[in-house]
């Protein structure tokens, strides 16, 4: 899901940049030392998921886990998938340092919407309902960060309206093995770690 450089109009960057920005202010803000850890790990299991590319036509797709990061951090996901971003371009050039805040807000802002959308499912007390809480926050996560490529692609210029829809559908498979992830991510958590998810018995 990076957008490499060389691709996005001016206007693009600088609007996706002033996005992550005031993101990163709002994750940031929020974020206190003890939460520091848990943002490191987090970001960690983003770096590592999104190295493992497998090709689909014209592009490559991978794990996100956008949507479970967002889901423990909240608005620190921002951060948590900007330090991992930052790493990836500058050790394995994935993406690019340019196109770091519109790669940041494409993955982050589904994150963050999505905790705010399905953490009460995953708080509540129905096993069954938590479950389906993290299928649609990984599901629905990898779908809009799909759709924001796309627009940031369409926003471009014409000629990349094809390679946009071309990017949503080969997530498509990715947006279902995500739900599942993150469904059986939120189980497990809830059984061992209940308060990572701010479930209180």
């Amino acid at each position: 899901m990076h957008i490499s450089e060389g691709v996005l109009s001016a206007p693009v960057l600088a609007g996706g940049a002033a996005l992550t920005a005031a993101g990163l202010a709002a994750g940031l803000k929020g974020m206190k030392p003890e939460k520091v850890p848990q943002v490191a790990v987090l970001s960690s299991a983003f770096f590592v998921a999104s190295l493992i590319h497998v090709p689909a036509g014209p592009v490559s797709v991978h794990l996100v886990l956008n949507g479970l990061n967002g889901l423990i951090l909240g608005w620190a996901a921002f951060p948590s998938i900007f330090v991992a971003l930052t790493l990836q371009a500058l050790l394995f050039q994935f993406g690019g340092l340019t196109t770091l805040g519109v790669n940041t807000f494409n993955m982050a802002a589904p994150a963050v919407l999505c905790y705010f959308l399905f953490r009460p499912l995953v708080r509540g007390r129905s096993p069954a309902w938590a479950w389906a809480g993290g299928f649609a926050t990984g599901f629905l996560s990898v779908g809009l960060g799909a759709a924001l490529i796309g627009l940031s692609l369409a926003l471009t210029g014409e000629a990349f309206l094809e390679a946009a829809g071309v990017a949503f559908a080969a997530h498509l498979p990715v947006m279902l093995i995500e739900g599942l992830l993150s469904g059986f991510c939120v189980s497990f958590l809830r059984k061992v770690k209940p308060e990572i998810l701010g479930v209180t018995s």
